[in-house]
Parts: structure tokens; C-alpha cells; sequence
């Protein structure tokens, strides 16, 4: 069967993307409120969050480099299934603490692997297209996450605490057995590039722009795994949510950040600038952060939600986007990886300060941490935009001092 054309390529891209996602996604609704009734405590719990991104944080940006020199994405993609389906089997053993600290390592391992999904979707497309690449893969990555989450609380409610993780695993298994029909595009990276070069490593981790959204993208991640998929669902049990309501709370949450998508690069972007737009969601984002709070009722609480996920979906795709906008095609992979690396240190830190700050001083701890990072990626993607302004029109005045004298 060969999936050479347009079309049969980009189904099979898609249905692998959405298993990917919704294997890693099914039981982190239920995570939490899973491992606090196997009695763990509040600190262990953010230990066990925070292995996600610490893991990534170690092996997104090698991969990324390996992937390169190899001039291939399969393998990793190939590996990442793998690791999904193996990481929501080793939730369902006995024996203790370690099984769950291993099961979310290994699905850290399997979330690195986006570096090459990410940059085999780009070599799809010409390169002034890249940013409404990333808008589609970003689409493709909520709708992954919204599917696995809203039948999280569904299969735990109807089978179990430890159905969503059997569901998980059979979706992996089943990604990955698709996967193995994935072409990437003829010739490879490294035939037409000649591979990546050790010196091309040292030139895209200078990249100014990268390095940039890669610590806004530390923060944004940050505040996304202090709050739903980190402590929210623990604050929804205390409202008194069960199954059904956390399904719930998944969709208020995740339909509004993959609309988001849309809006920003269909009409916020274009009439706004890249800068305002996400200045605009980390300020909301914060915001919502704070409310959760004072949130009396689930109401109210899968309100801030809603806005939280909207003002989350600004950001996130525009960042993707940036991270390799200025970046040779040989050195995308190495470029993504090193940014999935960076705002993994979010992943890890966010939850695992939280659940450190929730240990002391209860759920409200972590929140208001959540706000503190919004709020300072917020005032930095400011500041940076007004540097940046005035740098322009200095270079303008230059040149244009410059052609009046040789006028």
C-alpha cells in the first residue's frame, strides 16, 4: 500500500499525531487524584509531574542533534510510540512508588520524540509556510490531548481508576503499528544537506530568536503544568468533581485553546503582531491563574478554565513557530529540540516547585506561582518588543544617514 500521495500522506501524519497524543493524555485528568488515593503525598505527587519534563529536558535536544546527523525522523517517531504504549503499562503494576516515577519517565522519553514529528510535519511545506505548519501540528497536538482527556474520566468512572491506562497503552500500540507506514520525503535530510555538522550545532544554539521564545516557552509550560495538566483536577475534586466533572473541565479547557489556533493566526496575529498576541495571552493566562483561587464553585472554576485555555492556545503555536522560523531545514531538528529541551525545564520546575509550595501551604501556593510566571513572560516579551522597535528605527536612521551621505 504506498502513501506517496499529498493527501493519503498527510491522513496517515494526522491519525498517528492524534494517537501519539491521546495515549500520553488519557490518564492526566485522572493522574493525580489516581496516585493521591494510592496515599502518596503532595510533594511526591509533583515529583512524579515534574519527571515528565526533567526527562525531556535531558534528551529532547540530543535526539534533535541525532536526528540530524542521521538526516531521519522515522526511528524517533517509531521510538515514541513505543515509549507510550510502555509507559501506560507500567502505571498498571504493583510494587509501590516506583512504577509510576518509572511510567512518567519513560513518558517524558516518549514526548521528546515530538521533536521529530514536529519537523518532519514542517518538511511538508515550502519554508514561508512554516508558521501555518506549526498552526496545523498545533491543532492536530489539543485535539490529540482533547480526545485522550475527555475519555479520561469517562473510562475511570464506568471501568476503574486503572482503565485509562490500559486504554493509553492500546492506543500506542496502535500508533505505532501506523507509524511504521510513515515516508519521509525522498532523499532525506542528509542526502540533499550533506548532514548536520558539529559547527551548525554552536550556530543554532546562538540563535537569538530561539533562545528567546525558548524561555518564554519555560514559563508558558510552567504555568500549563502547575494548572491542568498538573493541580487543577485536584482543586476541581475539592469543588466536589467527580468523573464526569472532570471530563468536563478537559473540555472547557481544551476546546477553547484549539480554537485558539485559529484565531491567533487568522486574525490577532495579522492585526497585531506575533509580540502583542502573546503578550496578550500570558496577561489573560495570569489572570485565570489567580481566579482559580478564589474559585467558589466548579462554574466558576471551568470558566477560568475556558479563558485559560484560549489565552494558553495564543501563545503556545506562535512560539512553536518562531523557535525555527530563522533556521536551515538541516538544522530544524537540532533547532526544535533544543527548544522542547528548554521549556521541558518548565514542565519539570513548574510542578515540581508547586508541589513543594502545595505541600506548605495548599493548592493556592502553587497557583499563585503559576501567576508569578505569566506575568514575567508577559513583561518580558514586552520589553524585548520595545527593544527590538528601537533597534529597528535606529538601523532605519543609519541607513538612512548612510544614503544621504553618499547621495
Amino acid at each position: 500500500m504506498s502513501f506517496s500521495n499529498g493527501a493519503a500522506r498527510s491522513g496517515l501524519f494526522i491519525a498517528v499525531t492524534l494517537l501519539y497524543w491521546t495515549s500520553m493524555y488519557i490518564y492526566l485528568p485522572t493522574l493525580t487524584p489516581y496516585l493521591n488515593a494510592g496515599g502518596y503525598s503532595l510533594s511526591f505527587i509533583g515529583i512524579v509531574l515534574g519527571s515528565y519534563g526533567f526527562t525531556q529536558m535531558l534528551v529532547r535536544f540530543p535526539l534533535g542533534v541525532l536526528s540530524d546527523r542521521l538526516g531521519k525522523r522515522k526511528p524517533f517517531i517509531l521510538l515514541g510510540m513505543a515509549a507510550a504504549c510502555l509507559s501506560c503499562l507500567l502505571f498498571l503494576l504493583p510494587g509501590g512508588w516506583v512504577w509510576p516515577l518509572a511510567g512518567r519517565i519513560v513518558a517524558g522519553i516518549c514526548a521528546s520524540a515530538w521533536v521529530a514529528f514536529t519537523v518532519l510535519y514542517a518538511s511538508y511545506f515550502e519554508s514561508g509556510q512554516i508558521g501555518r505548519a506549526m498552526g496545523r501540528i498545533s491543532v492536530m497536538t489539543v485535539s490529540g490531548q482533547m480526545i485522550g482527556m475527555l475519555l479520561s474520566g469517562a473510562l475511570s468512572e464506568g471501568f476503574g481508576p486503572r482503565a485509562p491506562f490500559l486504554a493509553g497503552a492500546l492506543c500506542g500500540a496502535a500508533g505505532l503499528l501506523l507509524a511504521m507506514l510513515i515516508r519521509e520525503p525522498a532523499g532525506g535530510v542528509a542526502r540533499e544537506n550533506g548532514g548536520m555538522s558539529l559547527a551548525q550545532v554552536g550556530t543554532v544554539v546562538r540563535n537569538r530568536t530561539l533562545l528567546r521564545v525558548s524561555l518564554l516557552s519555560i514559563l508558558a509550560h510552567g504555568v500549563l503544568f502547575i494548572t491542568m495538566f498538573g493541580f487543577t483536577p485536584l482543586k476541581a475534586e475539592q469543588l466536589g468533581a467527580g468523573g464526569v466533572e472532570l471530563t468536563l473541565l478537559v473540555f472547557a479547557f481544551m476546546l477553547p485553546h484549539a480554537l485558539a489556533s485559529f484565531a491567533g493566526s487568522h486574525w490577532l496575529v495579522p492585526r497585531f503582531g506575533s509580540n502583542v498576541t502573546i503578550a496578550i495571552g500570558f496577561v489573560v493566562s495570569a489572570c485565570c491563574t489567580a481566579g482559580m483561587i478564589a474559585a467558589p464553585s466548579l462554574g466558576i472554576l471551568y470558566a477560568t478554565q475556558a479563558l485559560n485555555g484560549f489565552a494558553q492556545g495564543l501563545h503556545m503555536p506562535l512560539l512553536l513557530g518562531l523557535a525555527i522560523r530563522d533556521v536551515d531545514s538541516s538544522s530544524r531538528a537540532t533547532a526544535m529540540g533544543l527548544y522542547q529541551a528548554l521549556y521541558a525545564v518548565g514542565m519539570f520546575s513548574g510542578p515540581f516547585l508547586a508541589g513543594y509550595l502545595n505541600g506548605g501551604w495548599g493548592l493556592d501556593g502553587g497557583f499563585l506561582f503559576g501567576t508569578a510566571l505569566a506575568l514575567a513572560a508577559a513583561v518580558l516579551t514586552w520589553s524585548w518588543a520595545v527593544k527590538d522597535k528601537r533597534e529597528a528605527a535606529r538601523l532605519k536612521r543609519s541607513s538612512e544617514s548612510a544614503d544621504t551621505l553618499q547621495f
